[in-house]
């Protein structure tokens, strides 16, 4: 029997310059769709998983489009709710070398921005359903699509569906204090809580000891407390951590650790030289979330989904367009990029 899985927040349409050119020199933009929910719920379709997103878009033709963009890979939509007056926007300007990658957001009045808690009935939503995920990008948007997620936790809860939670700060979307106050009460619910360097620090204001994400330093002890610590606090089953040291925009070293309560387990280290880096965490989640349905171990959990977010950074655009069988295959040392034939 396929695992029902259900995604919610909001898909965008990705804006972005040609290549590596700055906004100021583009004189035209490439389209897509992608956002944080969206770009898991895709990855686990094409891992074979029984997938529904659920959102709310316009009626319009740059609505349904984006609802295209998803059900071309198998996701389900019959969930999404069709209303308000435009979709949101966000521009990406893609970073080179030392330059770093910038994105501007324009989603303040999107459909999901506006959307009520009676657009969604979650008690319907969740029958069957086996796992919940959502990020810290969606509550973010306003206090009301805050409460909308902690109706979809509850009841997510109260059917006894696992729930888990990429904490994904956007420092352009809230402040520190309100991703406190919103992700507190939130992660009360959340079972798998996926972090990266500074999440836990930027909302939580816990710190990971002897560990500078600008410089590039990263000390697996400080993380080991970082996880133990949000555990205590919130009681989650599982902390996965991703590590990313920083040698420059197109290069990377790419990492991740997992704590179950009991022992801290850490990935083999990936070089990555990025094609695009937008989506990495959520392919992260989306093979984390794909091995622990699948019954793997720990250990094999962690390294098959850092090696799902390693491929992902070979891949344009906010989708991880790669099997399960490939993501088997890095994490079983075949990383040589030699051609399939």
């Amino acid at each position: 029997m396929r695992r029902k899985i259900v995604t919610f927040g909001e898909i965008m349409l990705r804006l972005e310059p040609e290549g590596y050119e700055r906004f100021v020199q583009a004189d035209k933009f490439e389209a897509t769709y992608g956002g944080g929910e969206a770009n898991v719920a895709v990855s686990l379709a094409n891992y074979g998983f029984d997938v529904k997103f659920v959102t709310k878009l316009p009626e319009h033709e740059i609505g349904q489009t984006a609802i295209n963009s998803l059900r071309k890979y198998g996701v389900d939509t019959s969930d999404i709710v069709r209303g308000g007056e435009r979709i949101g926007v966000y521009y990406l300007e893609k970073g080179a070398s030392q330059r770093p990658s910038k994105v501007i957001y324009d989603r303040i009045g999107s459909s999901i921005y506006t959307a009520s808690g009676e657009d969604f009935d979650w008690e319907r939503i969740f029958q069957g359903a086996k796992w919940f995920h959502f990020t810290g990008i969606t509550p973010a948007l306003n206090e009301n699509v805050a409460k909308i997620c902690l109706d979809a936790c509850q009841e997510a809860a109260r059917q006894g569906v696992k729930i888990s939670c990429d904490l994904n700060y956007r420092k352009k979307l809230w402040s520190k204090e309100s991703a406190n106050r919103v992700m507190g009460e939130l992660c009360k619910y959340v079972n798998i809580c996926i972090a990266n360097e500074e999440d836990a620090s930027d909302i939580f204001n816990i710190y990971a000891p002897n560990t500078n994400v600008t410089e590039g330093a990263v000390h697996h002890e400080g993380y080991k407390n970082v996880a133990k610590q949000l555990a205590d606090r919130f009681g989650f089953e599982r902390v996965a951590i991703t590590l990313r040291e920083s040698l420059s925009a197109n290069d990377n070293r790419w990492s991740a650790m997992l704590y179950d309560g009991e022992e801290y387990y850490f990935s083999k280290k990936y070089d990555l030289h990025i094609v695009d880096r937008v989506g990495g965490g959520d392919s992260f989640g989306a093979g984390l979330i794909a091995a622990i349905l699948n019954g793997e171990r720990m250990k094999r959990a962690i390294e098959l989904a850092t090696a799902a977010s390693c491929l992902k950074h070979s891949i344009e655009g906010d989708f991880n367009l790669v099997t399960m069988e490939e993501v088997e295959r890095l994490a079983g040392g075949d990383g040589s990029g030699r051609v399939q034939r």
